[in-house]
């Protein structure tokens, strides 16, 4: 799934090509996405300008002079920029053409991602009750501490919970945990205010480093210009479980938290 990184670095991408251009009109092949697309979306967005492109956690708001467009790539989703008319393959569900002569252009196998109209995206449900972005001065080790405590649920879930801080996904929790020394199954009320510290410090340098990369090429990510993430290949434990650890070479071991895989290295994890 595209994570906080992934979607901005599709932002970066497709932003200077959609920014002060008008959309000349919107084809909607399949508006079965995780929840339909507005039956008048076209009429919503067509003739409009484009006047900003911004990112919340990982939704890309594409505002218009008249309401935003809230886009999420889903697991398998992506947006990038064709030739207007240029025919399109399976799954490309939706384009917006515009009078520049492109299509902004989205692809979603899985049609888990959602295209979602609103007035004020900021206070829409799936976005107002959103924690802090990672990489503001809002976020930092004494956040993650104060709401840790008494909190019995195991450290990385709790980092990746979305009310406490966003974007923080299963691969950046992963490399962030190992980077700051802590074990993933540690339960949150139990890590110390110098370790969340820490913690919070390489979140914000790991998430920087992907995103300056690309992103992270898993599966089927490609960012807004067609091109692959490159952070894959600086990964220290997401992916790597019974691989030998880079700093020690301990085997790292794979248990699973909240459902999601987590490799950890023993020795150098406490």
């Amino acid at each position: 799934m595209p994570e906080l990184p992934e979607v901005e670095t599709t932002r970066r991408g497709i932003a200077p090509h959609l920014v002060g251009q008008r959309v000349s009109r919107v084809i909607v092949r399949d508006r079965r996405l995780r929840w339909p697309i507005p039956e008048d979306l076209d009429v919503r967005l067509s003739g409009q300008k484009i006047v900003a492109v911004e990112r919340r956690a990982k939704y890309l708001l594409i505002q218009a002079e008249v309401g935003t467009l809230i886009s999420h790539l889903g697991m398998s989703g992506n947006l990038r920029l064709v030739d207007a008319g240029l025919p399109p393959l399976k799954h490309e569900h939706v384009d917006i053409e515009l009078e520049s002569g492109l299509a902004l252009r989205y692809t979603d196998p899985r049609r888990f991602g959602a295209m979602l109209w609103s007035l004020d995206p900021l206070n829409h449900e799936l976005l107002a009750r959103l924690g802090p972005e990672p990489l503001t001065e809002v976020f930092d080790g004494l956040r993650l501490f104060e709401l840790s405590r008494g909190r019995a649920m195991a450290v990385k879930p709790f980092i990746m919970d979305n009310a406490i801080v966003v974007g923080v996904g299963n691969i950046y929790a992963t490399e962030a945990l190992f980077a700051a020394g802590i074990d993933p199954r540690r339960t949150a009320g139990s890590v110390s205010k110098a370790r969340y510290i820490k913690l919070a410090i390489e979140i914000k340098r790991i998430l920087a480093a992907a995103i300056e990369r690309g992103g992270t090429t898993l599966r089927d990510f490609i960012g807004g210009d067609g091109q692959p993430g490159y952070f894959q290949q600086e990964l220290f434990a997401y992916g790597r479980g019974e691989q030998p650890c880079k700093v020690c070479g301990t085997t790292l071991r794979e248990v699973k938290l909240g459902q999601r895989a987590s490799v950890y290295c023993p020795k150098c994890q406490k």
